[in-house]
């Protein structure tokens, strides 16, 4: 039997991620819309009549309009004119049960298309608890449409909602070209009065209404103590990224050196040996050491997603950022951007103005990514000390905070400039429906966890470990001559590479190792640290081995490691980052403009760093 086509739609924070997790577990997969990069999450289900389904959870959206990229994806799929994309048979209008008057106008708008739907109010568990009366019937006989109530993280209502989509599919009729069409400002204003008639005929003020997220938000939102609150989150969270992981890392850590020290000693000495130890296991597990750290960023990311509070944070940060010339939704992409910086700019689709958009994807990649974690905490693991500050802060935590503020520093210093030099205009005001509080559902922040963990892995495994095969090549060939002084190394490829470049990177503290582990690290930024653990693994002899941190402890200075780290605050976007961009823009302009400037920063900044740490005795 042929799989019915049916399309989640709805406004953003309505839960409809959540409901699409219900209905498919873990029968999904994430692609891109074929020609943009509009994320695309599709999953399979069976419905109790036996039918199989494909669903298609779409961009949120508050209208057919589409003012944004995102928005014109859900629209152009809602009406089958997407390319590569089958029209839907019957679509799923999910609703905030809590907050009905906004969606009202995409149901109108959605009643033009004349494609059949459902209207599935969900968290209606929390409108029951706030004695919210919602007249079922009336409604349903207003939009002519059938309604199931649901409650997504708790599977509530969901077989009612999946026979009432199997009754519109079986009562569909040959598919007709899609009516809807742009409407006129009267047009608009009329379908905000019916939406506000219908709102008014059939939903009742509640008998409890909802004072806690009042009560909440009169402190979160306070212009004072909210932003202090959110600033605690964010230093909590980004100290945790660094003490809470660390038995973790160390058992991932010791397991990867033991299956060195044992292939080291049960296999004969020769290249096989040394392309099993030093090419894969160094330089794959010192990339993977890393990822309980970035679960614990994901983690935390996610928890502020489910519970509410991100929009909350967005709008507190909308006048700072605007002073900093970003609009308001630009925070959402950048905080996406601490995990990773092409999810960041692929979200800077909400955002309706391009001068906007643009500015939010050149600063984008300055936060911190995920993939910049093992560069940190390899070089504060080798150069900090584990000391506390004011008897319980870590002060490793505290240079990771500072790294991590620096890259928010410079995002905000840069869209100043970009504002006021290239582009000037005043930034469009921020609105934002801000949702009611509710608890995370685990099952929900297991799934994306899993999912993020597999990514990293099977990152590793695509990316990090082909590139290893090619470091360890590139550091083993060709060999040296006979009776040669130096090390093997020196005369290798990668040896030779290094050294050429330098002089180039001597003013910055850079040797040759430091200088040849940034190339590589273009395909992906933590493959730096597998790099250092590749060169230095092949390279060690008279009896120097050991932890990598212990190995750059004893071979760099101080100036050369912090100047390091200053150079990868500001480094280069890996190169998937700057395919994104070229996507996004449709130009390959701003994706040269970004690297350009991104590499001038660095240079400047581990120029800067260096020669001031040399001054002060670091060197």
């Amino acid at each position: 039997m042929e799989p019915a086509r049916v399309a989640l739609v709805g406004n953003p924070n309505s839960g409809k991620t959540a409901l699409f997790n219900a209905l498919t577990g873990s029968r999904q997969k994430v692609a891109n819309y074929a020609g943009v990069t509009v994320e695309r999450k599709e999953g399979v289900l069976t419905a109790p009549s036996g039918r199989p389904m494909r669903v298609l959870d779409l961009p949120g959206t508050y209208s057919l309009r589409a003012r944004s990229p995102d928005e014109a994806v859900t629209r152009d799929a809602v009406l089958g004119r997407l390319a590569g994309e089958a029209a839907p048979e019957a679509l799923i209008c999910v609703a905030d049960a809590t907050n009905l008057r906004l969606v009202l106008r995409l149901v109108l708008e959605l009643k033009q298309v004349g494609r059949p739907f459902v209207l599935a109010l969900n968290m209606f568990d929390i409108a029951q608890r706030q004695g919210l009366r919602i007249d079922l019937e009336r409604l349903s006989q207003e939009l002519d449409a059938p309604i199931v109530t649901t409650v997504a993280t708790r599977k509530r209502g969901l077989p009612e909602l999946l026979e009432k989509v199997e009754g519109l599919v079986a009562a569909q009729k040959p598919e007709a070209e899609s009516v809807w069409r742009e409407p006129s400002a009267a047009e608009i204003r009329a379908a905000h009065a019916e939406a506000q008639r219908i709102f008014k005929a059939c939903v009742k003020p509640p008998e409890r209404p909802d004072t806690v997220t009042g009560k909440i938000d009169s402190v979160l939102l306070h212009p004072v103590a909210g932003l202090v609150i959110l600033l605690t989150l964010l230093f909590v969270m980004f100290q945790a990224v660094f003490t809470w992981a660390t038995p973790a890392m160390d058992g991932i850590d010791a397991g990867f050196a033991a299956v060195v020290e044992w292939t080291n000693s049960h296999l004969p000495q020769g290249l096989l040996t040394s392309f099993i130890a030093d090419g894969l296991i160094a330089g794959v597990g010192s990339v993977l050491v890393f990822l309980p750290q970035i679960l614990i960023l994901f983690f935390f990311i996610l928890m502020l997603e489910d519970s509410g509070y991100m929009a909350r944070a967005a709008f507190l940060m909308d006048r700072i950022m605007g002073g900093a010339g970003l609009h308001g939704r630009a925070f959402i992409p950048l905080l996406s951007s601490f995990a990773c910086a092409i999810p960041g700019i692929m979200s800077t689709r909400v955002i309706d103005n391009r001068e906007d958009r643009l500015t939010t994807i050149l600063v984008a990649p300055l936060m911190t990514c995920s993939a910049r974690i093992p560069v940190y905490t390899l070089i504060i693991g080798a150069f900090i000390p584990q000391h506390t500050v004011a008897g319980f802060l870590s002060l490793q935590g505290l240079v990771m905070f500072g790294l991590y503020a620096s890259g928010i520093v410079s995002a905000l210093l840069v869209s100043f400039i970009i504002r006021r030099v290239f582009w000037r205009g005043a930034v469009e005001p921020f609105m934002m429906e801000l949702p009611t509080y509710r608890w995370p559902e685990p099952r929900n922040v297991a799934m994306n966890l899993w999912t993020r963990a597999r990514i990293f892995m099977a990152r590793a495994g695509r990316i990090i470990l082909p590139l290893m095969v090619l470091v360890w090549v590139l550091s083993t060939f060709p060999y040296p001559p006979e009776g040669a002084t130096r090390p093997a190394i020196d005369y290798s490829i990668a040896g030779r590479l290094g050294q050429f470049l330098a002089p180039l990177m001597a003013p910055i503290g850079f040797n040759w190792q430091m200088t040849v582990a940034l190339i590589p690290g273009m395909a992906a930024r933590e493959v730096a640290v597998a790099v250092l653990g590749t060169v230095y693994a092949v390279s060690g002899e008279d009896g120097e081995t050991g932890a990598l941190s212990t190995l750059l402890k004893n071979q760099w200075s101080l100036a050369s490691a912090l100047s390091f780290l200053a150079w990868y605050v500001f480094a280069p976007q890996c190169m998937p980052t700057l395919g994104v961009v070229k996507r996004e823009t449709n130009s390959w302009v701003w994706p040269t403009v970004m690297f350009v400037y991104m590499v001038s920063l660095a240079y400047l900044a581990a120029f800067v760093t260096y020669h001031i740490a040399v001054a002060l005795g670091a060197g």
